[in-house]
């Protein structure tokens, strides 16, 4: 590939380099970015990665989350390294609006800019592409860069398992339509090369707070709706529930999937209001596209079968809007 031999001939001679991801970040975001930080580190470079916020702690077990960076509590040491670097990797997100706080610094820095993601409609203009939106994982697109760089013996079980994480939740487990041939014999590589997946699976699914268990039972028991009639189901969640519940960042993780899971159910959603912030998080099945949904209608976008967005309005007027707007289109594609 045209732009991994130019940022071969770039990282050359030692660099100074900063490794940052979306906002909230999820299992593969940090897993690109630690898989990444660690293959770069071997090289001789100076790498740091800063996150725009906290996350969730079922993803702390991950080789180099003490090296791990947050933005918010630490910006002026934050800024400094961004503004110093050589070259900013931007993983797992295609516009400076994903970053928050780090917007300003990230536009401003003189760094080189690599990008490397597989979200659609990238506003990032990079010296160094490695978009793909084909990819099912930012994790993925880290594989192939660190094999066209050196082969696949710079992978050892640390960046391995950081992949392998990135790979597996961001295919659902390997059940989304993304779930390629490919993906399969990366795995096959991956556990060759060290990961050991019963240990991240469980890991990521099964170290539930008791809270959170009760939280998922109160959540399928009294907040979630479902329309057969437009073949819908969703989720709202309130503040109170945050409140009641003790929940923490990654609490609401997944709980979108139950309502997906309910048989004869095409869309999906959860609207979740926290702290002044109302976001919606959509999952479809076939061909009702979700990503087109959130981009027009909740200022967001993502896959076509998994996407996200946020609203400006109340917790009801929300629903009310989304309700409306759901039934619109599936209406006019049924008619079509």
């Amino acid at each position: 590939m045209k732009d991994t031999k130019a940022l071969k001939d770039f990282l050359q001679s030692p660099k100074k380099i900063v490794i940052t991801t979306h906002a909230n970040p999820d299992a593969d975001a940090l897993g690109s970015s630690l898989g990444l930080h660690h293959f770069l580190t071997r090289l001789g470079h100076k790498v740091s990665t800063i996150v725009p916020n906290s996350y969730p702690d079922f993803l702390e077990w991950m080789p180099g989350n003490s090296m791990v960076i947050n933005y918010e509590k630490s910006k002026d040491a934050s800024d400094k390294l961004i503004l110093e670097a050589d070259l900013l990797f931007c993983l797992d997100f295609s516009g400076f609006g994903r970053i928050k706080g780090m917007r300003d610094v990230a536009e401003k820095t003189p760094a080189k800019i690599a990008l490397v993601d597989h979200h659609l409609n990238p506003e990032i203009k990079p010296d160094y592409n490695f978009w793909n939106d084909h990819s099912a994982a930012t994790a993925e697109l880290i594989y192939d860069l660190i094999i066209d760089f050196s082969g696949k013996n710079a992978i050892d079980k640390d960046i391995a398992e950081c992949l392998y994480a990135g790979i597996m939740t961001d295919t659902g487990s390997f059940k989304h339509p993304s779930t390629t041939a490919k993906i399969h014999r990366i795995v096959a590589d991956l556990i060759d090369l060290g990961a050991d997946v019963n240990k991240v699976s469980r890991l990521i699914y099964d170290t539930n707070s008791l809270q959170r268990l009760r939280f998922l039972g109160h959540a399928l028991a009294e907040r979630l709706k479902v329309d057969e009639s437009y073949q819908v189901a969703y989720f709202v969640i309130g503040e109170e529930d945050f409140k009641d519940f003790r929940l923490k960042q990654g609490d609401t993780e997944g709980l979108v999937n139950y309502a997906l899971s309910i048989k004869g159910i095409v869309v999906a959603a959860i609207i979740i209001q926290r702290e002044n912030e109302i976001k919606l998080s959509f999952r479809s099945i076939g061909d009702f596209a979700v990503n087109k949904f959130a981009e027009e209608y909740f200022n967001g976008g993502g896959h076509k079968n998994a996407a996200g967005g946020m609203s400006e309005l109340s917790l009801e007027e929300t629903e009310k809007k989304f309700k409306e707007l759901l039934e619109k289109n599936i209406l006019n594609t049924r008619i079509k």
